[in-house]
């Protein structure tokens, strides 16, 4: 064998036993917070009672919030998405009082 064979037979051998000690560990899922359905649950619940309504229907598994104020009744829909995301929708024939739900959301939620 020629020096310069013997060379590149050891850096070979050097390299692929470095490799060999490699290990790639998978990502673990850390969740911060509550899972997204139930913090968006509790924040659109709270929503509803930050703007004084009296709360008569809470389906969790419907997905469904509905209460009144004054007569005027509001509903909050809240699902998940195939991707993972949470939407949430607020409902009312007072387009004002829909509007105050939906900020008083945002502010539970951070935004």
């Amino acid at each position: 064998m020629q020096p310069n064979q013997t060379i590149r037979a050891l850096l070979c051998f050097l390299l692929l036993s470095m490799l060999a000690g490699c290990v790639v560990y998978e990502p673990v899922p850390v969740q911060s917070g509550p899972p997204r359905f139930d913090r968006a649950w509790d924040a659109a619940a709270g929503a509803m009672h930050d703007q004084g309504m009296q709360v008569s229907v809470q389906d969790r598994s419907a997905g469904i919030i509905r209460g009144t104020r004054g007569g005027v009744g509001a509903e909050a829909s809240v699902r998940t998405l195939a991707d993972g995301r949470v939407e949430v929708r607020f409902h009312s024939s007072d387009s004002g009082l829909a509007h105050r739900i939906s900020e008083s959301y945002e502010r539970r939620m951070g935004r």
